[in-house]
């Protein structure tokens, strides 16, 4: 068995645990614990039932913390009442244990930090080089969220899908750093989501993340540069994923129960679908990005909307549309500077080129938008030298 189909038993082995007495902080110690037992094991005797064997060796070492620990004495009640080796219930915990590891009460950081350990079975080393900080920091930061959600009773913790989507979209976007993709972690767990739920919202997200996840061959240049959607090479899509996406958003959006994900997945399903930027269904996207306003009324998608509209029906509509908006919103000023200089206003879209770049949120786009900056300034001024070359010849 490998990596990924062994990491796929953790949340129904940490939900076993649970549900036998277990605090949830115990019960992801001791499944590590086994995880690590397997990966000694396995190689030379595999097990007839995985899971089962999992939650044996788990439990025991469950048990064995218990009694070195001189627990209380309902704990000392809950070792005595150990089930017999093997014995595991056909009750499914996962999707509360993704409940759980989203709960309100946490932050999204910690959320995400948690899911990618106990759903996801990452390690707190992959975890760390993934958010870039040290070891122990991780390690505090899981620790704190176990602590925060222990009183939680996993069995009653109510199925907020909405928000387990909300963090695995979290998980996605952290794209891939360190020594673990996270991208595709993200696409592995929803895709295990959608396998529990068949829920439209949940199809919706694994098609965002399929849509999304097909064009980052073409994001980056060799040397690191961002690359626009407007300037990617199409041809590096990965047309298999842009396939599976759009088929698995049609079979979503054909239950007619439209949410935020399925929205945002159609809007980048218009993006895949189109042979260049300039053959992009602008008319489309704005009555999308439309849908998704009325769903969320979200400031991010109002921005994004705005963009859309001066694509479709010119930049000066999109300027009032985006005037409309806060203007301290992130990408507010970069906005603002990409209509600009599709309106022709080179100098005026440079100088808001250069702000923007002072309010990247990271250097990849404060590199790009650096660039923009100095290629509209150097546009700017060949008109004027040309006049000068003119007067003076």
């Amino acid at each position: 068995m490998d990596d990924a189909h062994l990491r796929e038993l953790i949340p129904a082995v940490i939900g076993v645990l649970v549900r036998r007495g277990a605090d949830f902080a115990s019960a992801e110690d001791a499944v590590q614990e086994a995880l690590v037992k397997a990966l000694e094991v396995w190689p030379a005797d595999p097990p007839r039932d995985p899971r089962a064997w999992l939650v044996t060796v788990a439990w025991r070492k469950h048990v064995d913390a218990v009694r070195s620990e001189l627990a209380r004495q309902a704990r000392e009640e809950l070792v005595h009442e150990e089930p017999p080796p093997g014995s595991v219930t056909s009750v499914d915990d996962t999707l509360q244990l993704y409940a759980l590891c989203a709960h309100p009460s946490l932050t999204p950081a910690s959320a995400v930090a948690l899911t990618l350990r106990a759903v996801g079975g990452l390690t707190m080393r992959q975890i760390s080089e993934a958010y870039l900080v040290p070891e122990a920091t991780m390690a505090q930061r899981i620790s704190r969220a176990k602590a925060r959600i222990a009183t939680v009773d996993l069995g009653a913790e109510p199925r907020d899908l909405a928000t387990v989507l909300r963090v695995l979209y979290l998980v996605f976007n952290e794209g891939y750093s360190g020594s673990v993709d996270l991208a595709a972690e993200a696409i592995r767990l929803t895709r295990q989501l959608v396998a529990l739920t068949d829920d439209p919202e949940a199809i919706g997200l694994l098609a965002l993340m399929l849509l999304h996840h097909a064009r980052r061959p073409a994001r980056w240049t060799a040397a690191g540069g961002l690359v626009t959607l407007a300037e990617q090479d199409r041809a590096l899509w990965d047309t298999a994923l842009i396939a599976e996406g759009v088929e698995l958003l049609q079979g979503a959006l054909a239950r007619d129960e439209l949410g935020e994900m399925q929205a945002q997945a159609a809007i980048a399903a218009l993006h895949a679908d189109a042979r260049s930027a300039d053959e992009t269904d602008w008319v489309q996207v704005v009555q999308w990005y439309d849908e998704l306003v009325a769903l969320t009324s979200s400031p991010v998608a109002r921005l994004n909307r705005a963009v859309a509209v001066g694509e479709a029906d010119g930049p000066a509509a999109g300027l009032a549309a985006l005037a409309e908006l806060d203007a301290t919103l992130p990408r507010h000023t970069a906005a603002r500077a990409y209509l600009q200089a599709r309106l022709g206003n080179d100098a005026v879209a440079a100088d808001l080129y250069v702000t923007a770049a002072r309010e990247a949120i990271n250097a990849a786009e404060r590199d790009h938008l650096t660039r923009e900056a100095a290629r509209l300034r150097a546009s700017a001024r060949s008109p004027m030298m040309e006049r000068w070359i003119v007067r003076h010849s």
